[in-house]
């Protein structure tokens, strides 16, 4: 069907390693890294020494999805830290085409996130830029929350664009995804689904990420 990232954020930080061999032994695509600064987002998450326990166990892509304001200030510094893909917010970066430039000539993979309420119209001349866009069908910040159904509509929107422009970026799935809707958003036009709370509180993880990819 697709490939899933496996958002580290629902992981027993007390035994992050076997967290990490976890995803490493299942059909998981990645490591998703929710990076949360407590500004543009109400939440704070974890800063680079985690990033770097996570990258020593890791053997599949580390994929950072950045929820802070000026999130150019540690791009190299995420390089340097094992990260693969390096996904801003499109609302926290008033100068994208840039950002995305950057991030690719540092050598990672660059994409563009999108909350909720911001429309995928917004992203038809910095597309051309990135490697991934993210469309979040929760408001960032925190885990466990509800699938936003309009997120369906946006992801028939985005992919209709990359047809249209005949780009090939990846597009990405954050929030509310479990069993039950993982099928019809590959269906939609998705390529990789983050699931965080879906995994970690499954009483066999590996099994619950194979039903979604």
């Amino acid at each position: 069907m697709g490939k899933v990232s496996v958002s580290m954020l629902s992981a027993d930080f007390s035994h992050l390693a076997r967290s990490c061999n976890m995803v490493n032994e299942s059909p998981a695509w990645g490591f998703h890294l929710d990076i949360m600064d407590g500004v543009f987002v109400p939440n704070i998450s974890y800063g680079f020494p985690v990033i770097e326990a996570i990258a020593k166990h890791a053997k599949k892509p580390l994929d950072a999805h950045l929820m802070v304001v000026e999130p150019s200030r540690y791009y190299q510094r995420y390089k340097d830290s094992g990260i693969d893909w390096l996904t801003v917010h499109y609302e926290a970066c008033p100068h994208l085409n840039r950002d995305l430039q950057e991030i690719r000539r540092l050598g990672m993979k660059a994409g563009i996130a999108l909350n909720p309420a911001t429309p995928v119209s917004l992203l038809d001349q910095a597309i051309y830029y990135a490697d991934l866009v993210l469309i979040m069908s929760v408001n960032p910040g925190f885990g466990g929350q509800a699938f936003i159904e309009s997120s369906y509509e946006k992801i028939e929107q985005l992919n209709r664009m990359r047809n249209e422009k005949h780009l090939d970026f990846l597009i990405q799935v954050d929030g509310g995804i479990q069993d039950g809707n993982a099928g019809k958003l590959y269906k939609k036009g998705a390529d990789i689904l983050v699931a965080g709370n879906y995994v970690f509180k499954a009483k066999d993880p590996i099994a619950a990420i194979s039903a979604i990819t």
